[in-house]
């Protein structure tokens, strides 16, 4: 696998398990026989051993560090997420969901991209730094959450909203994870103002649904990360927000699309919607071309 011959990849796979084991291990050996608390605390050590010898022995040890760390706090998060489910009270059940849901998704696309484009991996393919507004939903959405938590605990105990929620988090990553992996090496986090050389249209697997399917999965993960903390105020700003955010992003990279594959890119426009529900993206009409060409034809004829 890629994954096994990527250093980076295997890195911060190294680091999402060293952070999950760091928290589990000491929790799961508080209950339990001696046996099973030493075990346990071998078990951890060991983990946690390998891992550190592992960046030691690199020679870029600096770079390494930065991708680990970052594996390690979304593997302590996603450990955190799902202590919270199993042992939390019901009022944080959709909480603990949350955190799950959301590291995971960082730390996938972080080794998704090492999978499909290594040539293009950076820190930034976590997408933990992806933007200011970005961080303020996230801040925004845990404000409501604990305020209501405060002063309305009972709104937040709903299992019908909890398994919406996670239907729409399930599918949505699910749904940009095949994207991925069906653009393969055409896939990228930043709009490309050039085209790259091997750069091909894909309109095949997900793609033959709808043009922009990561998008739309990273739309429906969003809204449902919402539905899952039982927040009103921001499932409905965030559907809004992404609606907007991810209207203005399919418009302008429609326009480098059809500069990239002029009428193949056109003809699939036409047939295949964009994915996200009301965007239609860049439109360029074909049938002006059409006619002009008809009527050069009909000249030809005439002469």
């Amino acid at each position: 696998m890629k994954l096994v011959n990527d250093e980076r990849g295997r890195t911060s796979v190294l680091g999402f398990l060293a952070g999950f084991v760091a928290f589990y291990g000491p929790v799961l050996g508080v209950d339990g026989s001696w046996t099973h608390r030493i075990a346990l605390v071998a078990v951890s050590t060991g983990v946690l051993l390998a891992t550190f010898r592992y960046f030691l022995s690199t020679t870029n040890f600096q770079d390494l560090l930065q991708i680990g760390w970052r594996g390690g706090l979304l593997g302590l998060v996603f450990a955190v997420g799902t202590n919270v489910m199993v042992h939390g009270y019901p009022t944080y059940f959709g909480y603990g969901s949350y955190l799950a849901f959301l590291s995971f998704f960082h730390f996938s696309e972080y080794v998704t991209t090492s999978l499909i484009k290594p040539a293009s991996l950076s820190l930034s393919s976590y997408l933990l730094n992806h933007s200011r507004a970005y961080h303020k939903a996230a801040v925004a959405s845990w404000t409501e959450f604990f305020l209501e938590v405060f002063f309305f605990p009972g709104m937040k105990h709903r299992p019908m909203l909890w398994i919406l929620g996670s239907t729409l988090c399930l599918i949505g990553e699910g749904l940009r994870k095949a994207a991925m992996f069906t653009a393969g090496s055409n896939f990228d986090h930043v709009v490309q103002e050039k085209k790259e050389e091997g750069h091909a249209l894909v309109t095949s697997g997900v793609y033959a649904l709808c043009r922009h399917p990561s998008y739309l999965g990273w739309f429906l993960w969003s809204i449902g990360t919402q539905v899952l903390l039982c927040n009103p105020l921001c499932t409905v700003g965030y559907a809004v927000a992404s609606w907007n955010f991810f209207a203005s992003r399919i418009y302008s990279e429609e326009i480098t699309l059809i500069d990239f594959f002029g009428e193949d890119y056109l003809r699939y426009q036409e047939r295949v919607p964009s994915g996200v529900p009301f965007i239609k993206g860049f439109q360029v009409s074909l049938q002006p071309e059409l006619e002009s060409e008809d009527e050069e034809s009909d000249r030809n004829e005439s002469d």
